[in-house]
């Protein structure tokens, strides 16, 4: 990819969850979405996608908070940057209080604090979603420690 420069355009969920489906490295395109944007260089060529939607985990999930679930790339130089920023201002300009987002260990976070967006905790590994009363599969990335990021 070369540095073309990058402007946002909206993005239908279907188109975000193909490119998610296409480009993410480990996880596939979240069930549900409020809103997605993308990245695109003059040509209108798509380079990457954030997908925001309601928080995870339920006790995050209070109406006034909103978390990105879903960043994907071609490589393109400074598109999660633009990506994280954008899905801020927009969570913001629907009323949203907070944007949130998860990092596995060992992520760098460089597009995050290339946003502004800080740090705020440490999660341990997990064991997975899975319990007898509600089966779920794995992804494979289950018991991989996590870092909390919001946005400035």
């Amino acid at each position: 990819m070369s540095d073309a420069r990058l402007h946002l355009v909206p993005v239908r969920s279907r188109e975000a969850k193909d490119f998610v489906l296409a480009w993410h490295r480990h996880q596939p395109p979240p069930a549900g979405q409020i809103f997605a944007v993308g990245a695109a260089d003059e040509t209108g060529t798509l380079h990457a996608v954030a997908i925001v939607g309601r928080p995870v985990a339920r006790h995050l999930d209070d109406g006034a908070i909103l978390e990105v679930t879903r960043t994907a790339s071609d490589g393109a130089r400074n598109a999660n940057s633009l990506l994280y920023g954008a899905s801020w201002r927009a969570a913001k300009a629907l009323g949203y209080r907070r944007l949130i987002t998860f990092t596995q260990e060992g992520e760098s976070g460089a597009s995050l604090r290339g946003a502004g967006w800080h740090l705020i905790a440490s999660r341990p590994p997990r064991a997975g979603w899975h319990t007898p009363s509600r089966p779920r599969a794995g992804h494979g990335n289950d018991r991989s420690a996590r870092l909390l990021w919001q946005a400035p």
